[in-house]
């Protein structure tokens, strides 16, 4: 009993980090009928800014990590990514009212990374002081790559089965391709390749370091006005997306804590790490994905995935199992 209270009472501090707040302010604004939006181009702005931050301090924590320890998690990421994938799609296919290739594009989504809620997390495990391995940003593209992959793959076989004119030939070095030129991961893998093979402590330390707080404000301030405009699209959908939503984050966040904890007992993974570990897994893609997802499965209808991603399931990433997984990692370790 002395255990519940305990992470119950640590559960509820974590609601207390600005980062948060800005997230549910956004939604709260937009609820009331507030006007204000974030430009598209400083959203785009903060987000690459968040991403080269994130890449540099894992390129440089790369430099000095021995590589052999990053083998575990990073197989681990490519494991999740399928495995939510295929259970996803099991799930939602076999429900009433949802098309098979809605649902598999929904799970392929799910299964993708969020750069947000990477970036969302970090900033929260700075503000407990919990250690973290920098280099877990690495594990981007080995989560988010298989999970896209899978889901166009598994939609092109329904689709093939169902009607081969709207099957589309699948091609995995154009899903390969099409991910790492998106936007979240070229400045994610540009900022990681600058602190892996330069010296960028000076520029990275007077200034990336010190705007990653504000700008994040902005991007949660923005996410959460953006998710709850959203919610418009999610109700002309079946309503199992919304449940889905709401409830997938934390059994994937679950999830990755498991492979985390094994992680953590077998090859040392920090406890930071493993709360990294279960947010990439909680997470699903807001940049990367609903792109590449609208080409690898056009038939796919993008309110299904993509509303019930951002309205309902992003917002749960960051404000639930971001700070449950925090709580759960105290707790246990």
């Amino acid at each position: 009993m002395d255990f519940i209270f305990d992470f119950a009472g640590r559960l509820v501090t974590q609601f207390q980090s600005p980062t948060l707040a800005f997230l549910l302010g956004g939604m709260l604004i937009a609820s009331l009928g507030s006007k204000l939006q974030i430009p598209s181009a400083i959203y785009q702005f903060c987000v690459f800014m968040l991403l080269m931050k994130i890449g540099m301090k894992g390129g440089m924590e790369i430099r000095e990590a021995n590589l052999v320890d990053m083998i575990f998690p990073a197989l681990s990421a490519v494991a999740i990514g399928v495995i939510i994938v295929g259970m996803g799609s099991f799930i939602l296919t076999r429900l009433p009212g949802i098309k098979g290739e809605d649902g598999i594009a929904t799970a392929g989504l799910f299964g993708a990374v969020s750069a947000s809620t990477l970036a969302a997390s970090m900033a929260l495990l700075d503000e407990k002081g919990m250690m973290y391995e920098a280099w877990i940003s690495a594990l981007y593209p080995f989560m988010d790559i298989p999970a896209l992959i899978l889901a166009i793959v598994l939609a092109n076989f329904y689709l093939s089965k169902r009607d081969k004119k709207v099957a589309k030939k699948f091609s995995a070095g154009e899903v390969i391709k099409d991910t790492l030129r998106s936007s979240a991961l070229s400045a994610l893998l540009l900022g990681m390749a600058l602190g892996l093979f330069t010296n960028p402590e000076r520029v990275f330390d007077s200034f990336y370091e010190p705007l990653f707080r504000g700008l994040l404000s902005i991007l949660m301030l923005a996410m959460g006005i953006e998710a709850y405009s959203r919610l418009a699209e999610l109700r002309r959908v079946a309503h199992w997306y919304a449940l889905y939503a709401a409830v997938a984050p934390i059994i994937h966040g679950l999830i990755g804590f498991g492979f985390g904890y094994v992680g953590h007992v077998w090859f040392g993974l920090s406890p930071g790490g493993v709360v990294l570990l279960s947010v990439l897994a909680a997470a699903s893609s807001d940049v990367s994905g609903p792109p590449t997802l609208r080409a690898g499965i056009p038939s796919a209808n993008p309110s299904c995935y993509i509303g019930a991603s951002t309205s309902v399931g992003t917002p749960v990433a960051i404000a639930i199992c971001i700070p449950l997984f925090i709580a759960l990692a105290e707790a246990v370790f």
